[in-house]
């Protein structure tokens, strides 16, 4: 009885759209397109480029995207599950998808991450290029409808924000610790953490073309300097790329990251560097895309030859060890974040220049590595410095 009933309905469609080509010439080739997946001309010709002269969130740079997109690309649609101001998913002079106005190009959801999940794998079957946003911690709340989507092939793209401790006061629920190596471990789904809002825009490029799996954004709220891309030959679209080279010859260590933390591998190297230390720093924001690329390139980004290799990441640094390897270390976060803000809890957590430099030397020389000063404390019911307050 289901197979006849699909069959008058699919019949029905099949006349309708007819009428509709017939009526609606224009407007049935651009909804057949978006149905086929088609990306019009030029789509991507306004995404912005960002100077060393600008410091911005990975947030704020990829809602810049979303709007530079909007205008010429209909079939990107969404929002977030009311968090749409923190996440910077609004397209912006439009209005609100209502069931009074289906003109509308952001979507409430309600603060239900699940649903809103569920909702974007079904509108990915039918042409559309949608995308949801919410905190990193949330996803746990919708980590069914995003395995869902990456076992089914749905082209859904996540909007990801406030990725680590750099969230600051909200304190450790709100921290996202060990959410970036629990999303690394599906199947099917690519995990992409910028660095700066050049690389942001690379990103959601290969996002909006790639239609046969998920996408999963991971966006700082911490503002984060632009790199210089003077010589540089590849990008973030390769999952790993040389972002600094080691000077005179090849490297005495490698340095690699992803996201906030690549600024201060850039400040250690300019530390090692001045100590006559040979520093290669390696922009590491998608495993999937760097795994993807052939053997040449990933030898060339990061050669067996160097086997001193150091990544920092504030996250679990679980699995990074396939890219260390046994003569490196991968340091990140082995514990719960606090409340206190961002800049206090990177530095009591390691994450300054400084204390990477001191890693690095750890790495080169063979010794143990250092303990960041928030080791000192007890991980739960505490009394740490006044600054720090661990959360209930």
């Amino acid at each position: 009885e289901a197979a006849e009933r699909g069959q008058t309905a699919h019949a029905e469609w099949t006349e309708q759209l007819d009428r509709y080509r017939t009526d609606h010439s224009d407007e049935a080739a651009s909804l057949i397109g978006m149905i086929r997946g088609d990306l019009p001309d030029g789509w991507a010709d306004d995404l912005p480029t960002y100077t060393t002269a600008d410091k911005k969130a990975t947030r704020e740079t990829s809602g810049a995207c979303i709007n530079a997109m909007a205008p010429k690309l209909p079939a990107l649609f969404g929002g977030s599950a009311d968090l749409s101001g923190s996440n910077d998913t609004m397209v912006k002079n439009r209005p609100n998808f209502t069931p009074d106005d289906y003109a509308g190009r952001n979507v409430w959801f309600g603060v239900r991450e699940h649903g809103m999940g569920a909702a974007l794998n079904g509108m990915s079957t039918y042409g559309l290029i949608p995308y949801g946003g919410t905190f990193l911690t949330f996803s746990d709340y919708m980590r069914g409808s995003i395995r869902l989507a990456a076992l089914s092939g749905h082209g859904v793209i996540y909007v990801f924000t406030h990725d680590s401790i750099g969230l600051g006061e909200d304190g450790p629920t709100h921290q996202s610790i060990e959410h970036l190596a629990a999303l690394r471990a599906m199947p099917g789904l690519r995990v992409l953490r910028p660095a700066d809002g050049n690389e942001t825009a690379a990103l959601w490029r290969g996002a909006i073309e790639h239609r046969t799996g998920p996408s999963a954004f991971v966006l700082s709220r911490q503002k984060l300097p632009t790199f210089s891309r003077d010589g540089l030959t590849d990008d973030a679209s390769r999952g790993a790329y040389i972002l600094a080279d080691a000077d005179g010859g090849t490297p005495d260590i490698i340095l690699m990251g992803s996201g906030s933390e690549v600024q201060w591998l850039m400040g250690a190297r300019e530390i090692l560097s001045g100590r006559g230390v040979k520093v290669r720093v390696v922009s590491f924001p998608s495993w999937d895309l760097f795994e993807a690329q052939d053997a040449a390139y990933r030898e060339k980004v990061l050669p067996k030859s160097v086997r001193k290799r150091l990544s920092v990441e504030a996250a679990v640094p679980m699995g990074w060890e396939r890219y260390t390897g046994s003569d490196g270390a991968a340091f990140g976060v082995t514990r719960f974040g606090m409340s206190a803000p961002a800049e206090t809890l990177f530095e009591q957590y390691g994450f300054t220049s400084e204390f990477v430099a001191k890693l690095a030397d750890a790495v080169l020389s063979g010794e143990p590595m250092p303990e960041p000063p928030v080791a000192s404390l007890p991980m739960h019911h505490a009394a740490p410095a006044a600054t720090l307050k661990p959360g209930a």
